[in-house]
């Protein structure tokens, strides 16, 4: 999806580019655009979901015992 970013008038052309990066950031492009760069075969994602999905019940684990100490 395209962002539009219109300039303010006493804006700056700095605070313009900073304001057009987070709504890029926020609305997720950079990571879109990245994860469709090159193209990757359906195992290969299954299998990369996967392991994301085991890596943050890792994460989750480990952070719920340094929590009980």
């Amino acid at each position: 999806m395209v962002s539009i970013t219109r300039k303010d008038d006493k804006e700056s052309l700095e605070n313009m580019i900073r304001r057009f990066n987070r709504r890029v950031q926020q609305a997720g492009t950079i990571a879109q655009v990245r994860s469709k760069r090159y193209f990757e075969k359906q195992p290969n994602r299954r299998e990369r979901r996967k392991q994301a999905i085991i890596r943050n019940a890792r994460k989750q684990q480990k952070y719920k015992q340094q929590r009980r100490g």
